[in-house]
């Protein structure tokens, strides 16, 4: 019998690790049969909300974004967004002011929300719907290291105050420096093992984990084990870091 009281979860002011091991569901008007658990949220000081979204039969999760826009993520399974089929691996962004309806699905499908305010920038219009499939965006070495793949997967335009990137890191592969930097992340690891620094603090994670990272709170990660360890993730950009 393990104890109930053992975890690899830590919520500290500038980084959290949320294990599943943890997870409570949530009760979201509109999302109906399917498991929520909100993993990262701007109650913890977040500037977005992160959930794992767990469909059961006859499961729906529909709405209208409002102030937000709100980005889906298939991680296995199959579901139909706005009529439109998705399987593991692809996608789906919402702008401000669109409605969205998930709906069957196989029981067992799992996605990935992140959303956050979206902040208008002069001169430039607000994204339009956008469907996308991982499986054909390619992923270049990052900064010339062939052990570490970057997948951008939304348009590198200034439109987008967002973006959501998948990271691969082949075993042993590690970030070439610390990064401190003035982005947010909220993250979930889709394969694979490692350890990560969050602020000279070092965590082991694995499949299943989520990591948030408060602006400035310094960060590295290396791979571990036979297989390559995989990350989803979100940042802010394109955006002025403060008023002006």
């Amino acid at each position: 019998m393990e104890i109930s009281a053992l975890t690899r979860s830590v919520v500290k002011s500038n980084h959290a690790l949320i294990c599943p091991d943890g997870h409570v569901n949530s009760v979201i008007p509109g999302w109906t049969n399917c498991k929520t658990n909100v993993l990262i949220n701007e109650q913890m000081g977040a500037g977005l909300c992160q959930a794992l979204i767990t469909m059961e039969a006859e499961g729906v999760v529909s709405g209208k974004t409002a102030v937000s826009q709100l980005f889906f993520y298939v991680i296995e399974g199959i579901c139909t967004v706005n009529d439109t089929l998705l399987s593991a691996g692809q996608f789906v962004y919402f702008p401000p002011g669109e409605n969205y309806e998930i709906k069957g699905a196989s029981a067992g499908t799992k996605l990935l929300s992140f959303h956050k305010v979206y902040e208008p920038l002069e001169g430039y219009p607000t994204p339009k719907l956008f469907f996308g499939d991982s499986a054909k965006i390619p992923g270049p070495a990052f900064l010339g290291d062939p052990a570490l793949r970057l997948q951008v997967l939304l348009p590198e335009d200034l439109s987008f105050d967002m973006a959501v990137n998948i990271f691969t890191y082949d075993p042993g592969g590690h970030l070439p420096f610390v990064e401190t930097h003035v982005m947010e992340h909220g993250l979930l690891y889709l394969q694979g093992q490692g350890v990560y620094m969050l602020n000279h603090e070092w965590y082991p994670v694995k499949k299943g984990d989520a990591i948030w990272m408060a602006p400035y709170c310094q960060q590295w990660f290396t791979a571990m084990g036979k297989e390559p360890a995989v990350y989803i993730y979100y940042k802010n950009v394109n955006r002025f870091p403060s008023p002006i």
